[in-house]
C-alpha cells in the first residue's frame, strides 16, 4: 500500500524526473558532507564545531556536483533499473566532481575545510548515491513481486546457468514481471552459491527430479558462451521436462550488437545444430572486401542480403545492390542504412536476364567483385509450370551476369550454387548445375576474371525454408507437416553461409566450385519433434502427419556428384571439388536456343532438353 502511493506521488513527477533526480542528488550529497564532517571530528566535536564551516562552501561543493552530473547524463537514468553500468558513471561524477570541487574551495579559500573531507567527501557521496538508488529498486522489485508473483499467469521461471549471464539476465526478467524462482549449474563450485538473491539450487540433473519443477512455468537457458556440446545437453534435458524452452541470445548476437542478455527469445533450430561459429580469416576477406566496389545480384533475398550486411563489415568503397523485387531492395537498402550509415549505396532495380541493364549498371560503376546469388530455389514451384522460368532466371540469368562481369572486367565472379546441383532429380537442381557449367565455360572464356562457385545446403530462415513452416503450424495448434519420415537435409544459418562464401571467395582460383561443410544431415522430422517439445507441447497435442515427397524431392541431399573428388583448402570449412569433363563445343548455344525458346516451356520438352544439357539429371 505505502509503496503504491509511493508510485503514484512519483508518477505526477515524471515531467520532470531529472530535476526532482538532481534535487534529491542535492540532498544525499548534503548527507554526505555532514556523515564526512562526523567520520572526520567524531560526535563530540562535530557536535560542536558543525556551525563553523561555511554553508556557501557546501552550496558550491552542490553545484560542482550537479553540472558534472549532468553532464554526464546522470539524470536520465531510472533509479528503478540501476544497475553496475549506472554505479560505474556514479564514480566517474564523484572522481570528477570532487577533484573540482576541492580545487575550487582551496583556491577560494572561503573558508578554511579540513583537507580530509574534500578527500573523503567524494566516497560517501559515491555510497549515498548509491545506497538511494538501490534502495529504490529493491523496494520496486519487491512490489513487482508482491503485485505479479501470486497471480496465475506469472511466468515463473527456472534459470540454466549461473554465470555472468545470467545474473544480467535475472535482473532485466524481473523487470518485464518475471519471477525467478532459483537457478542450476554443473559447476560444483557455483552450486549453493547465491546469484542476484537466489539459490543455485545443484546440477542440471535435478530437472529430472520430482519436486525441481514444481510451480515453475518457463525454462531460460542462461549459457551463451558454452560449448555446444554445453548447450545441446541443456536443451536436451529442458526439452525432456515438457515446459517451454527460451535462451538468451548467443555470443554472436551480442558481441555483434543485434540483441541484448535480458532479450529473451524462443530455441531456434540454428540452437540445436551443434555446431562451432566460423572462424574467418578476416584479413584475407579484408583485403578482398575493402575499398573495392562490390555489385550483389539478388540483393534483397535471405542470401543476397546477408552476403550485403557481411560485405558491409569489411569497409567496401561502395556497395552496388542489384534486384528485381522493390520491396525486398526497399528492406535491404534500410537495413544497411541503419547500421552502416557511411556506407555508399547504390540501387538499382534490375532483372539477371535483362543483358542491357547489367551492361549499364557495370559501365556506371564498376565492380570488382560480383557475388550473384539471384536465383529461383523452391523445388515443387519450378518443377512443372514454371519449369522453363526456372531455366531462364537460373542458368540464362547467370550466363547473362557472367557475360556483363567479364566484357567489363570484374576481378571476381562468385555464384552462389546449391548441394541440389548434385545429381540433381529436379529442375531446380539441375538449373543450377547448369548455372555451375557456365560459370566453368567463362572461366575459359574470360582469363581476366576469376569465375568460382560456392556451393552449399539448406540455409535456416531463408524464404521458403521449412523451419518458418513449422513454427506456423505449431502456433496454429497443428498437425505439423513432414514429407516423408526418412528424409534428411544438411542445414546451416544465413551467417554462417554468407560468411563461407567470402572466405571462398577470398581462396578461390578461376573455374573453381568450393563445397562447404555443412556438419551432420538432420533428419527433419527430428526436428520437428524437438520444435513441438520446445514450445511445450507434446506430440500428442500438435501431431506430426507425414504428406509424401512431392515432385523432384529427394529423400537426401549430396553435396559432390559421384565422380567427383575433393581437396582440402587452408579453411576447414570448405573442400574444392575438382570437376571432371568439359564442355562440348556447342553447349553454350544448345542452353541459349533453350532459353529462348517458348516453345520450351512445356515441362515434359524443359526436361528432355535440359537433360541433353545436363547428363546427370534424373528427373522422377
Amino acid at each position: 500500500m505505502l509503496w503504491t502511493s509511493l508510485n503514484r506521488f512519483l508518477d505526477t513527477l515524471r515531467p520532470r524526473r531529472q530535476a526532482v533526480v538532481l534535487l534529491a542528488d542535492a540532498l544525499l550529497i548534503v548527507l554526505a558532507w555532514h556523515t564526512t564532517y562526523l567520520f572526520r571530528l567524531g560526535v563530540e566535536r562535530w557536535l560542536h564545531e558543525r556551525p563553523s564551516y561555511d554553508g556557501s562552501v557546501l552550496l558550491c561543493v552542490i553545484a560542482v556536483y550537479s553540472v558534472v552530473s549532468w553532464a554526464l547524463g546522470v539524470p536520465r537514468a531510472s533509479w528503478r533499473y540501476t544497475g553496475f553500468h549506472d554505479i560505474t558513471r556514479l564514480a566517474w561524477v564523484c572522481l570528477g566532481a570532487g577533484l573540482a570541487s576541492a580545487v575550487v574551495v582551496l583556491m577560494a579559500q572561503l573558508v578554511e575545510i579540513p583537507r580530509a573531507v574534500l578527500a573523503l567527501h567524494p566516497v560517501f557521496t559515491l555510497v549515498m548515491l548509491s545506497l538511494g538508488r538501490m534502495t529504490i529498486r529493491m523496494l520496486s522489485e519487491q512490489s513487482r513481486a508482491r503485485r505479479f508473483g501470486g497471480q496465475p499467469g506469472t511466468q515463473r521461471a527456472l534459470v540454466l546457468g549461473a554465470g555472468a549471464a545470467a545474473k544480467l539476465l535475472i535482473a532485466g526478467i524481473q523487470h518485464r514481471g518475471w519471477t525467478v524462482v532459483g537457478l542450476l549449474d554443473d559447476d560444483v563450485s557455483k552450486q549453493g552459491s547465491r546469484i542476484a538473491g537466489l539459490t543455485v539450487w545443484g546440477g542440471l540433473e535435478r530437472l529430472k527430479e520430482p519436486g525441481t519443477l514444481d510451480d515453475v512455468t518457463h525454462l531460460v537457458l542462461a549459457m551463451p558462451s558454452a560449448t555446444q556440446e554445453q548447450r545441446q545437453r541443456a536443451i536436451d534435458l529442458a526439452t525432456d521436462t515438457g515446459l517451454p524452452v527460451v535462451t538468451v541470445p548467443s555470443a554472436d548476437e551480442l558481441r555483434e550488437g543485434r540483441s541484448r542478455i535480458d532479450r529473451v527469445r524462443d530455441i531456434e533450430p540454428e540452437d540445436l545444430l551443434g555446431r562451432e561459429p566460423v572462424k574467418l580469416d578476416e584479413s584475407a576477406v579484408s583485403s578482398l572486401i575493402s575499398g573495392q566496389t562490390v555489385l550483389v545480384t539478388g540483393a534483397g533475398g535471405s542470401i543476397g542480403s546477408e552476403l550485403c550486411r557481411q560485405i558491409a563489415r569489411f569497409g567496401p568503397s561502395r556497395l552496388v545492390l542489384f534486384e528485381l523485387s522493390e520491396f525486398a531492395l526497399y528492406q535491404i537498402e534500410q537495413d544497411l542504412g541503419e547500421h552502416f550509415p557511411h556506407l555508399p549505396l547504390v540501387r538499382l532495380v534490375g532483372d539477371v536476364k535483362d543483358l542491357d541493364a547489367l551492361r549499364r549498371a557495370m559501365a556506371a560503376h564498376q565492380p570488382d567483385l560480383v557475388f550473384h546469388a539471384a536465383a529461383y530455389k523452391h523445388v515443387p514451384l519450378m518443377e512443372d509450370d514454371n519449369a522453363w522460368i526456372a531455366l531462364r532466371n537460373n542458368t540464362l540469368g547467370t550466363f547473362r551476369v557472367a557475360q556483363a562481369a567479364a566484357e567489363h572486367g570484374v576481378k571476381r565472379f562468385v555464384l552462389i550454387s546449391t548441394d541440389k546441383a548434385v545429381n540433381p532429380t529436379n529442375v531446380m537442381g539441375a538449373t543450377k548445375r547448369a548455372a555451375e557449367m557456365v560459370v566453368s565455360h567463362w572461366a575459359a572464356q574470360a582469363p581476366g576474371t576469376r569465375f568460382m562457385a560456392v556451393r552449399f545446403g539448406n540455409v535456416l530462415g531463408s524464404s521458403g525454408s521449412v523451419i518458418p513452416k513449422f513454427k506456423e503450424q505449431i502456433a496454429r495448434g497443428g498437425p505439423v507437416t513432414v514429407t516423408h519420415p526418412e528424409i534428411t537435409r544438411y542445414f546451416m544459418t544465413i551467417p554462417e553461409a554468407a560468411q563461407l562464401v567470402l572466405q571462398a571467395a577470398a581462396l578461390a582460383e578461376t573455374g573453381q566450385v568450393f563445397v562447404m561443410d555443412m556438419g551432420k544431415s538432420v533428419k527433419i522430422a527430428d526436428l520437428a519433434r524437438q520444435l513441438i517439445h520446445l514450445s511445450g507441447h507434446t506430440e500428442a497435442e500438435i501431431p506430426i502427419v507425414f504428406s509424401g515427397l512431392r515432385p523432384g524431392e529427394k529423400l537426401y541431399e549430396e553435396l559432390l556428384a559421384d565422380a567427383d573428388t575433393t581437396l582440402p583448402t587452408p579453411h576447414p570449412r570448405l573442400r574444392l571439388a575438382q570437376l571432371r569433363g568439359e564442355l562440348p563445343p556447342d553447349w553454350i548455344g544448345r542452353l541459349l536456343t533453350l532459353a529462348d525458346d517458348e516453345a520450351a516451356a512445356t515441362p515434359a520438352v524443359l526436361r528432355a532438353r535440359l537433360h541433353a544439357l545436363v547428363p546427370e539429371y534424373a528427373p522422377r
